[in-house]
């Protein structure tokens, strides 16, 4: 065989495989070129792109959460309800007088209480997560159902907790990790790539990834494959859970606040970035690359449209029309 016939059947077998991510790299550089070209310089300044670095990575990863949820066919309506009650929940821990006390020394305990506070928000939203798995895997609840359900009683709780107003005065330690920056880049942005990086290993190299993909696609070959699907799908719904408490502690870091009804857009944002990136709403497919490419398009268009005064409102119908078409370019690629 020639060389020449080779490298088509290979770039072939490349485009075919990441047919999905061409395109949104492809969309993401229209989109970048376009904003650029209508904002003559803001767009391109130091100022918006370091304003992204701190705004995606709270979306991001709640995205990440809703791709895990999808994988199985599922859904996690509650995931912003989860961030904000573990933010809050932290923030309870924070304004303990005897804790607020200790905390005003600073020194190692400043730095330990944070770390506690963070460990408050991971288990939290593991806990959210096990319950929305528990009521999925085990009682058969459908997944649109028992999340809602879920997401309503997370923010009752978090209601109980703040009386109504906003929790604010958070230690200083734990804004850092929402506006800090390590090594003159975005902390939140460190993290984002971190979380993204370890579940694309989990997803690709790990039998849990494995599992999730095969339950998706095929819940019967699972059962007969000899996979404990309920046991999946439980872990699923934690790991999405812990993302979404993540993304809690990043949003309140960076708003040095916390409330009930904080981030309620990124619900609806979530999901349609989530499918965006190629993630399959019936399940069996997704990968955080094409996730975070999503993220990436959308966010450049987002902030090109605001620096062109276009009323927010707009952006979303611009938003969903974009999930539209590239939703019927899929549709048409695969019927192709």
């Amino acid at each position: 065989m020639s060389t020449k016939s080779a490298e088509p059947r290979l770039l072939g077998r490349i485009l075919g495989r990441d047919a999905a991510i061409a395109q949104l790299i492809i969309v993401t550089l229209v989109i970048f070129v376009l904003m650029t070209v209508l904002n003559s310089g803001r767009f391109l300044s130091y100022y918006n792109f370091e304003s992204m670095t701190y705004l995606m990575p709270e979306l991001g990863i709640l995205c990440i959460a809703m791709m895990i949820a999808m994988l199985t066919g599922g859904i996690d309506l509650s995931v912003v309800a989860i961030a904000n009650l573990a933010a809050i929940t932290a923030g309870v821990y924070f304004r303990n007088p005897i804790v607020a006390e200790t905390m005003g020394a600073g020194g190692a305990a400043l730095i330990l209480h944070t770390i506690a506070g963070v460990m408050i928000a991971l288990m939290v939203g593991l806990a959210a997560g096990l319950l929305n798995g528990i009521l999925i895997s085990r009682l058969r609840i459908i997944p649109i159902l028992a999340t809602l359900g879920t997401g309503q009683v997370f923010g009752g709780l978090a209601l109980v907790l703040t009386g109504g107003p906003a929790i604010v005065g958070y230690p200083p330690t734990w804004n850092w990790i929402g506006t800090g920056k390590l090594l003159g880049v975005a902390t939140p942005f460190w993290i984002m790539i971190i979380v993204a990086s370890v579940v694309a290993i989990l997803l690709r190299r790990t039998n849990l990834g494995v599992n999730l993909m095969l339950i998706g696609t095929n819940a019967r070959a699972a059962i007969f494959a000899g996979i404990r699907s309920s046991r999946m799908i439980l872990y699923s719904y934690a790991l999405s859970g812990v993302l979404a408490a993540i993304a809690g502690i990043l949003l309140s870091g960076r708003t040095n606040s916390a409330k009930a009804d904080f981030g309620s857009s990124y619900l609806l944002q979530a999901v349609l970035i989530a499918v965006l990136g190629g993630t399959n709403p019936a399940g069996g497919k997704g990968r955080v690359l094409g996730v975070l490419l999503a993220l990436l398009a959308l966010t450049f268009l987002s902030s090109g449209l605001q620096m062109m005064r276009v009323s927010n409102f707009m952006i979303d119908a611009v938003w969903g029309g974009f999930l539209v078409l590239v939703i019927a370019i899929n549709y048409l690629r695969s019927a192709k």
